[in-house]
């Protein structure tokens, strides 16, 4: 299928063959007009990204120019503008949406293929989204959320200023103590939690940190003159969470032991080639604190059938 600016698509119905759905042509990515397609529905005027299938073909405006004219719309009664063909995209630049998809894909380690497979699309497609700027239909947009596990206000990155658990309290909740192995499990390798220290002026303070687990201690780094330093030879709590704000459900996990300044230097070297991510305040932070829990407690809130 080769398609110019301006042909309509048209969507036929596999069972009679006539025209299920139609629309405008509004982008091209390809030069040699090959798929996928920006199209302009006639239905809903909505503009979403198409790879079409073999229930689908080309109808070419009437008198024409190929690939420089814009279809006028049924029942206007009015042709409209000349339009330039569409310079294709040649560089990637993935829009938020699929800069989001791709890295909580990769957060959970599921390949490609299998997401598509789970978002019952082609792997062609996902990879596209996550590649380019696309504006992916709603329809879209809640299978891709269901086959990751988050929801769709998530993948467009709405709340992100607003504080967590703004949802309603679920009607029968159930709140159950977590074993220390469900804490470690819920800890992970790595993330951001928080420490709460006490400043040098004698106030209570509380810092997220970017973490990491290594032989059961948790680890993060520093700068010498911060405030999360004042944690160093004392003892400190730790406490990491989750809240699944569409489902109203969540848990934390608390960690309390003393917290030590690594200083020898096999032991920085080790622990820099185990870390994750570098901090993300940015800065040189090169001191390390680890934090041997005596203590580890948590708790999870989930629904009474669950």
């Amino acid at each position: 299928m080769r398609a110019h600016l301006g042909d309509q698509l048209v969507i036929e119905s596999p069972t009679t063959g006539a025209a299920r759905r139609d629309g405008e042509i509004v982008g091209i990515h390809h030069e040699d007009g090959t798929p996928p397609y920006d199209v302009r529905w006639s239905d809903t005027d909505e503009v979403t990204l198409v790879f079409p299938g073999p229930d689908a073909h080309l109808q070419h405006p009437h008198g024409a120019p190929s690939g420089t004219t814009r279809a006028s719309r049924p029942g206007t009664g009015a042709a409209q503008a000349a339009s330039t063909r569409v310079t294709p995209r040649r560089t990637a630049d993935p829009g938020d949406i699929g800069r989001r998809v791709a890295a909580e894909r990769r957060r959970q380690g599921i390949g490609l293929e299998e997401a598509a497979r789970r978002a019952r699309m082609s792997p062609e497609y996902l990879a596209y989204l996550e590649e380019r700027p696309a504006a992916p239909s709603m329809a879209t947009l809640i299978r891709l959320a269901g086959a990751l596990g988050t929801t769709v206000t998530a993948l467009y990155g709405g709340g992100m200023d607003l504080p967590p658990g703004q949802g309603h309290a679920l009607l029968h909740p159930v709140l159950r103590d977590l074993t220390p192995q469900e804490c470690r499990t819920l800890l992970s390798t790595h993330g951001v939690g928080r420490v709460a220290v006490s400043t040098s002026e004698g106030h209570p303070a509380v810092i997220p940190v970017n973490y990491a687990v290594v032989d059961d201690a948790i680890v993060f780094r520093t700068a010498p003159n911060s405030v999360t330093a004042a944690a160093a030879e004392r003892e400190v709590a730790f406490e990491v969470d989750h809240v699944d704000d569409a489902l109203s459900q969540g848990w934390s996990v608390l960690a309390v032991g003393p917290a030590t300044v690594v200083t020898e230097p096999d032991e920085v070297r080790r622990l820099t080639r185990h870390a994750h991510t570098t901090p993300w305040a940015g800065g040189a932070r090169e001191m390390w604190l680890s934090i041997r829990p005596t203590s580890l407690t948590g708790r999870r809130i989930t629904a009474a059938e669950q």
